[in-house]
């Protein structure tokens, strides 16, 4: 996207807003961002997102079908890559804010992991263990993201909401936190495995995989898909990607143990980090 076409979709917005009635400040406070980037949105300062574009046509609530046509007419990227950098100079507990936000507006949720077990079924010390990596984060900065995560987590809860979970097997045996931690973790995934509308399947390592689990995604229903790599969070609204991903996670989920069979591995690598507890 050129700079014209950003800042015609900045002005674009800012036309919208005014037609809406709402003042910056409201607009902003829905859509999960600061006033002040807004602003920079609205005057063409800096390029949104397709996520931060989406997040303020809810925020409007603008109709589905006046979302896409304004989406289309504005040329809004429909790939575009956000580096972890950017993230954490805005604030971690910021983009799970952000996260939060989106996964709100999601009905059928479905989410690949080949790397951590997946944030929405995280333990508090599990979470506290992905955020003191580095690049380390200060004390409250910490406290303030996990909590923001933890937070998330509600959704899970939502009756009318679903969500499908497939998390590689050798996910589950790496020592992310000390083995005590790591086996209520892997209780809390078949607690969670219970409720009606969350669904967790687990890829074990005995069964030929159908593809190359190169990094991890999440779908939102049928229009967006966000991919981590090791550099960037990558959001994509291209129809075919979001087909190509689909496809993806349905060949994942055809070898993936569900169930009691689940539980049954999950249970006993559980067991296996209880032994090393004792052993250690």
């Amino acid at each position: 996207m050129s700079s014209g076409d950003q800042h015609d979709l900045g002005r674009a917005l800012r036309e919208l807003r005014s037609a809406s009635g709402l003042t910056g400040a409201t607009v902003a406070r829905r859509a999960s961002m600061s006033a002040g980037k807004l602003s920079k949105i609205e005057n063409g300062r800096i390029l949104p997102s397709v996520v931060d574009v989406e997040l303020v046509l809810t925020a409007l609530e603008v109709s589905a079908e006046a979302k896409a046509e304004f989406l289309r007419a504005a040329r809004a990227a429909v790939t575009e890559s956000t580096a972890w950098r950017t993230l954490r100079r805005a604030g971690p507990w910021k983009h799970q804010q952000a996260i939060r936000a989106i996964e709100s507006q999601t009905q059928h949720l479905r989410l690949f992991q080949g790397q951590a077990i997946p944030g929405l079924l995280q333990t508090p010390d599990y979470i506290s263990a992905i955020f003191s990596r580095r690049p380390e984060l200060l004390p409250e900065t910490k406290a303030k993201t996990v909590a923001a995560r933890l937070e998330r987590q509600s959704a899970l809860y939502q009756a009318e909401r679903s969500f499908d979970f497939l998390i590689c097997e050798h996910v589950l045996r790496w020592l992310m936190c000390d083995p005590r931690a790591m086996a209520v973790q892997l209780d809390r995934l078949i607690s969670l495995s219970r409720l009606p509308n969350v669904s967790i399947g687990v890829i074990p390592l005995n069964r030929r995989m159908p593809d190359f689990p190169m990094t991890c995604f999440v779908i939102h229903d049928d229009r967006l898909v966000v991919i981590e790599t090791f550099h960037a969070e990558v959001a994509t609204r291209d129809t075919k990607d979001i087909a190509t991903y689909l496809d993806i996670f349905g060949r994942f989920a055809d070898v993936a143990l569900y169930g009691a069979e689940m539980c049954e591995l999950v249970e006993h690598i559980r067991d296996e980090f209880l032994t090393q507890r004792e052993s250690g």
